[in-house]
């Protein structure tokens, strides 16, 4: 795969990989060896507790085997009947759960760090003093609660968006440390979320937002994101307002804002070219003269040995106070003369957005949000059917941004992964068995595995993300060799000369007990992973239960289904033969022949 997905997984993909390819040699190597060496048959009889365990084992074992076979038997005679239940089973657990809302979609699941930054915002006029006056009233406030660990500050500038590194004396941002897991009964998220209520009384006149801290230690991007975009920014920012107010009514959706303020104070200059042009100016050199006046310019350098510093030169700030100031601003033109910005611009206060942003060229405002108890996936499916209500004024059109950006292009990534996953499947199977048919009945044990994962995730409050899809994908592996044991005997006892009942019965019968061990092992292997309980482990626990769940079902259901399918398949092929002997059915009769020719004695014609 390509893109962030493969970034994130291929690392795990390989260890998979070649953890199977040493299992495999070890199978054929030492696990033999071992074998040959320490292996001994023993005679269970039951005399002390572990034997007495042991033929419990074995007695439960029985019944349950030809409980199962009786099942069977009547599924094979019953074959409609439980083609429909599986059908049900599956489009229940797979459509019904996702669009019941039961499993959520989301890039990332959820992961509970243990740290959040608390953002605090002043009005745009509050000096660099007041807002450290406001941020200590809220470290006051955190050293108190008994789940805060530590805490960093830093004033008049925060880590979130484009202009991180920016300083903005009307901003500061709390790092805040929890204690672990075990001494806490709440996730760092739902703290967060109650924190900023409290906050929000204690801080009159101020902004107060948390935001989860990213896997860069900087506050994490939103995970709900909407770019709007159009012809200019005030068409772009009233369909975002519009958007913006749809999503407040989403329970879920949280810290929700746009990316573009209104309001921003400014001071709006408004060139004369002519008259600039008449008393011997350029814009080169009026734009250059206002940057060095107002913000500085660092061209020059000085030296002190082998370190250099900046020399930053502008206006001081008693000069760069007022509108005056900036009316009074003084240039030197061409001829030698000071000309004042007031003879050739008018200035004036005016409000405008916080910043210019442009997506493809075009104005546009993010609407940017948080998701809090609910998956991302499942705001968005219904964010989405609100804003297909809203009138959209023209030129004005919307992309998703987020986790839902990251989101589309992974599961595409990983849907074609799990097609050609599949297809490889099947054409490994297609070389091993010389046959079409039979991989494709193998193939069936997929779908019956994607029942138990779904119900895995609805039941344990997991969403399906990239880590719970390649789980799936996993499995497709795991299920399989289940069929393919099933399908293999079968094949082995018609040969032998038993009807496709009776080898299908033998099947069943004679490959529980493996199918039942490798299952049993899967699954008690994936239980840690599953309830583990670590800093960052919410990510692997869907995957651990997609397993299970996958692995859980399909021990059962292949056990039915796939012996169900082998001999409608092979009902059709007879059909469809016209009467014509089966394939099969010419092997037998074809190694009778052999087997009786090589005996002196018979003639062949005799023989067949």
């Amino acid at each position: 795969s390509t893109g962030l997905v493969s970034n994130i997984i291929t690392q795990f993909c390989v260890t998979v990989i070649i953890s199977t390819l040493l299992s495999l040699v070890a199978s054929f190597t030492i696990i033999p060896w071992l074998s040959s060496r320490y292996g001994k048959l023993e005679h269970i009889e039951g005399k002390n507790l572990f034997g007495k365990i042991i033929l419990g084992f074995e007695s439960y074992l029985t019944r349950f085997t030809d409980w199962v076979s009786g099942l069977l038997t009547w599924c094979l005679d019953h074959y409609i009947k439980t083609i429909v239940v599986v059908l049900v089973l599956f489009f229940g657990s797979t459509i019904g759960l996702m669009g019941g809302g039961f499993i959520g979609g989301e890039f990332f699941a959820a992961s509970d760090s243990g740290e959040f930054l608390v953002q605090i915002e002043m009005p745009k006029d509050a000096s660099l003093e007041q807002t450290n006056f406001m941020t200590q009233k809220a470290e006051a406030f955190l050293k108190k609660e008994p789940f805060v660990h530590s805490q960093i500050t830093t004033i008049g500038q925060t880590s979130e968006g484009l202009g991180a590194s920016q300083a903005t004396a009307y901003k500061s941002e709390i790092n805040v440390k929890m204690v672990g897991l075990d001494k806490r009964d709440e996730p760092a998220n739902v703290y967060a979320a109650k924190t900023k209520r409290k906050l929000e009384k204690i801080l009159v006149g101020a902004k107060v937002k948390t935001v989860p801290v990213g896997i860069l230690g900087t506050a994490e991007d939103a995970t709900l994101g909407l770019i709007v975009t159009g012809p200019n920014v005030e068409t772009a920012m009233a369909f975002a307002k519009a958007a913006e107010k749809e999503l407040r009514t989403i329970p879920g959706a949280t810290e929700i804002e746009l990316s573009v303020e209104d309001g921003n104070p400014e001071v709006n200059v408004q060139v004369d070219r002519d008259k600039m042009a008449a008393l011997g100016l350029s814009l080169q050199t009026v734009g250059m003269t206002m940057q060095t006046a107002f913000s500085g310019n660092t061209d020059g350098k000085f030296r002190a040995g082998e370190y250099e510093y900046d020399i930053n030169i502008k206006y001081n700030a008693f000069d760069r106070k007022s509108i005056e100031d900036v009316s009074n601003l003084i240039f030197i033109n061409d001829r030698g003369e000071q000309i004042k910005l007031i003879q050739f611009a008018t200035v004036s206060e005016s409000s405008g957005p916080s910043e210019l942003e442009r997506r493809d060229k075009s104005a546009s405002v993010t609407v940017k949000g948080q998701n809090v108890g609910v998956a991302s996936g499942t705001i968005v499916s219904q964010w989405q059917e609100k804003i297909d209500k809203l009138e959209k004024p023209t030129g004005v059109d919307y992309i998703w941004g987020g986790d839902m950006e990251n989101q589309s292009e992974g599961f595409g990534t990983l849907g074609i992964a799990l097609l050609a996953a599949i297809i490889l499947v099947y054409l490994v199977m297609v070389s091993l068995y010389d046959s079409f048919v039979h991989p494709f009945v193998v193939l069936f044990a997929i779908p019956l595995s994607f029942i138990g994962a779904m119900l895995a995730l609805a039941l344990t409050n997991n969403t399906l993300n990239i880590f719970t899809i390649l789980g799936i994908i996993m499995l497709i592996g795991l299920v399989c060799k289940n069929a393919i044991m099933l399908v293999d005997y079968t094949n082995q006892r018609r040969k032998a000369g038993e009807s496709i009942r009776t080898a299908l019965i033998q099947a069943n019968h004679a490959r529980l007990r493996p199918i039942l061990m490798t299952t049993i092992a899967m699954v008690f292997g994936m239980f840690p992973i599953a309830l583990a309980s670590g800093a960052g482990a919410e990510w692997k626990n869907g995957l651990a239960w997609v397993i299970i769940g996958g692995l859980i079902s399909s021990l059962f259901l292949t056990l039915i289904v796939v012996p169900v399918i082998y001999e409608i398949m092979e009902k059709i092929i007879s059909k469809f033969s016209k009467g014509e002997k089966t394939d099969y059915e010419a092997e037998m009769v074809a190694d009778y022949v052999h087997q009786e020719l090589s005996e002196d004695g018979f003639n062949p014609k005799h023989t067949l």
